[in-house]
Formats: structure tokens, C-alpha cells, sequence
């Protein structure tokens, strides 16, 4: 199977004609099963049938990793608990990271708190042997930042474990020091979004995942093709890559995102995440007349 491709087709039965041990980073954004309109797929499966599903596609990418390999998995809050254990405990990878991605304009709720993130699970074939490119992701460090404290490294450091609140009630929280991955949804009104499909990954939050677990000329795979980032991502840091997609129309669309990309070209979005949604000052304001909700005490 050529690298450098996308291939239309069920991912199963492509990952399973690939040589076993072959892929170095898969990283796979595979449906939620939470009833989302996709163009050929049944998105709301009954639980028993999602999770065997899930077995089959996760035995495959286990297969094509090399045994020193590294998958990622993001993946809604319905299923997480169930896919984690499945990728551990019955196909035997080990977690390393359990990181969150945070993103503004989540989905408004009104019984419930709005959902504003997806969990992204770090896996690795192998418990003592892997890539992680930590050179790569170094942030500066609060000793840099705040203290100017001359024990710094001058390299800074590796991301965190944090919780903090929303970045535009907290304007200095959310740098990238922090593993709460704070990257906006590429929403419709964004430059970055191609606009033909609902579940967009931003290129920058690709981009960390593709630089700390993969090295240039590296095979990079992706399962779930949909909008393209994963693969338009690998080809501008200049790694190999192969995906699937069961669309014929998105497979298409993604064809045609990645003959506009060129090897060396910078990744779309702000690297600092959070000038990546500007402020509105400017914008819209209430008027004087409507009245404000009072404040909970």
C-alpha cells in the first residue's frame, strides 16, 4: 500500500492489508456514536455493537503499529471510559497521557453544563520503548514567565497537569504550559475551516500531537479521514501518511485539501492558542435597554 495517500474505503479491511508493524503515529477521531449526520455512516449504534466495532478497528491499528509505535485517540465523554479500558486491558497498549482538549463554543445546554471538551487518549505499543519528541513541545516555564528566576531552563518545559477555568474569564490562564489543551473549534465563520464537514480538528492541535510522536519521513496514519487535517497536517511537517475514508465525497474533498498544501508550509491557526480567538470588544453589545441577568450570589 503506497504512503502518501488516501485510500476510500473501510478502514478495517485497509489497515488489515497493510504490512503488520509498518505505521509509525496513527491517530484516530472515529465517530462518537452520539446520532451526528455523517454522509455514509450510522452514527448511533446500539452501545454492545459500537464497542465491537471499536474492537475490530482497534485490533487493526495495533496490527500496523510498529512495536514501538504510538496511537492517539480523541473521543467524546459517552464512550471514553469503555475505549480507554478497551485499547489497555483487551488490546494491551499502555496510556501514557490523558489529556484534555478545551474548546470555546461548545454545544449550548440547558439542563445540563454545556460541553466544551473532547478527551484525547496517548497510547503506546510499548511501555519502555517510544517516540516523544519532547524538544519539540517545550513551553516556557512559570520560573521563566513569572519568577524570572535565573535556575530556569532556558528551554523551558514539558506541558502540564492543570485544571483552570475558561480563558476568556481568566485572560492569563490557558497558556500552553498547561496539558487542558486550550485550542478553539474550527467553527464555520473560522478561515481555517474547508466547510464540508461538521467535526474539524484544528491544524495546531495536530500539529503538537504529530511533532512530540513522530520524526520527519515518519508514517503517519489516520483511520477516519473526514475533514483531512491529520493528513494535511503530516504532509506540511513533511512525515509520510496514509488514511482511509468510507465517503466518497469527503474522500474528494480531502484529495483536493491535500493538493493545495506543500511540504514546509505553516500550519493554520495561532500557535499561541489563545490569540486564535480574538477578543470582541468591538462587537456586539447589549443594548441599553435590555436589561442584564442578575448575578448568582
Amino acid at each position: 500500500m503506497e504512503s502518501n495517500r488516501l485510500y476510500n474505503q473501510d478502514c478495517i479491511a485497509g489497515m488489515n492489508a497493510m504490512p503488520e508493524g509498518s505505521v509509525d503515529l496513527v491517530f484516530a477521531d472515529p465517530p462518537f456514536n452520539i446520532g451526528y449526520d455523517y454522509d455514509v455512516y450510522a452514527d448511533k449504534l446500539a452501545a454492545d455493537e459500537y464497542l465491537n466495532w471499536t474492537r475490530q478497528w482497534g485490533a487493526a491499528v495495533v496490527r500496523a503499529l510498529k512495536p514501538t509505535g504510538t496511537f492517539w485517540l480523541a473521543i467524546g465523554d459517552d464512550f471514553a471510559a469503555e475505549l480507554k479500558m478497551i485499547f489497555q486491558r483487551e488490546l494491551h497498549l499502555t496510556c501514557r497521557s490523558w489529556v484534555i482538549w478545551y474548546y470555546t463554543f461548545g454545544v449550548n445546554c440547558k439542563t445540563k453544563f454545556s460541553r466544551s471538551h473532547t478527551h484525547l487518549f496517548h497510547f503506546v505499543k510499548d511501555a519502555k520503548s517510544f517516540t516523544f519528541n519532547g524538544e519539540a513541545v517545550r513551553v516556557p516555564s512559570a520560573r521563566q514567565l513569572v519568577y524570572a528566576d535565573t535556575r530556569a531552563v532556558p528551554t523551558g518545559r514539558l506541558p502540564d497537569d492543570t485544571w483552570i477555568l475558561r480563558p476568556q474569564d481568566i485572560p492569563s490562564a490557558f497558556g500552553p504550559e498547561e496539558n487542558t489543551w486550550y485550542f478553539p473549534r474550527v467553527c464555520g465563520t473560522f478561515k481555517e475551516r474547508a466547510g464540508w464537514h461538521g467535526c474539524q480538528m484544528p491544524e495546531q492541535l495536530l500539529g503538537r500531537i504529530i511533532r512530540a510522536c513522530s520524526a520527519p519521513d515518519e508514517l503517519v496514519l489516520d483511520p477516519f479521514g473526514g475533514s483531512g487535517t491529520t493528513l494535511v497536517v503530516a504532509k506540511k511537517l513533511g512525515r509520510k501518511f496514509i488514511g482511509f475514508e468510507l465517503s466518497e465525497n469527503y474522500a474528494a474533498q480531502i484529495q483536493s485539501r491535500l493538493a493545495d498544501v506543500r511540504v514546509g508550509e505553516p500550519l493554520s491557526g495561532a500557535q499561541e492558542p489563545t490569540v486564535s480567538a480574538p477578543a470582541t470588544a468591538k462587537g456586539k453589545r447589549r443594548r441599553p435597554d435590555v436589561p442584564s441577568l442578575p448575578l448568582s450570589p
